[in-house]
């Protein structure tokens, strides 16, 4: 199949179009219109600095659906033991800068660039993207970041820089989602740690239902804050 060429307009071809790999289209801007439609159509960026802006759409997906969310024991113990505290969209733009810093084994540098660290924090100023903190002693120890679009989050990357920082943050995200009706958290790509919290394959065209039912169904835009009695049930 052709890759193609993304016009200016803010508009994409047919997921369904996309490469085996999940190669869809090449070129275009970080615009949030574009973004956004991208996401409501299950098409994401995915590249290096130096490189044009690719857009995938994989086949499989890798999702999370929130009623299936698996918590190890000694995590749920961390959890439990209030090691950190986890806060929402209080350092977006520091939990941004940890997830581009961190090296990752079997990388070598980032995929978020420069260009994408720019897009998503005007996301996050439009209410968009939003990040889970993980804090200890006042300092900002792990977090994630992603995009939210009706009742659908898809996380976008976490780091840690304390002992399961990250997974805290993700295990009080998606139970405070389940609460509010969130239906599924895109994982984009299979990782080890996220299969441990029961994230699995789905095709395409059923990742393309649930957008179709849950991205027109949902809060709007702004900043979140976890529910003032919210505490994970685990």
């Amino acid at each position: 199949m052709p890759v193609y060429r993304l016009p200016e307009e803010h508009a994409f071809p047919s997921p369904h179009l996309a490469e085996p790999d999940g190669l869809l289209g090449v070129g275009g801007d970080l615009h949030p219109e574009r973004l956004l439609l991208g996401y409501a159509n299950s098409i994401f960026p995915w590249y290096g600095e130096g490189q044009p802006i690719l857009w995938f759409s994989p086949d499989p997906r890798y999702v999370l659906f929130p009623d299936e969310l698996k918590v190890r024991r000694s995590l749920k113990k961390r959890v439990r033991r209030g090691d950190y505290t986890i806060r929402m969209d209080t350092a977006f733009g520091a939990v941004l800068r940890g997830c581009r810093n961190t090296p990752r084994p079997g990388q070598n540098g980032t995929w978020i660039t420069s260009d994408m660290e720019a897009a998503y924090l005007k996301l996050h100023r439009l209410g968009f993207a939003h990040s889970v903190e993980a804090w200890q002693d006042g300092e900002l120890v792990g977090g994630l970041y992603g995009v939210s679009l009706g009742h659908m989050f898809s996380g976008e990357s976490m780091f840690a820089k304390a002992s399961d920082a990250s997974k805290v943050a993700f295990v009080w995200l998606v139970h405070q989602l389940r609460v509010w009706g969130y239906g599924i958290v895109d994982c984009q790509v299979e990782t080890e740690h996220l299969a441990s919290f029961g994230a699995r394959h789905v095709s395409r065209e059923e990742y393309l239902e649930h957008l179709r039912r849950l991205v027109p169904d949902g809060p709007g835009p702004g900043l979140w804050r976890f529910d003032a009695d919210f505490v994970p049930p685990v």
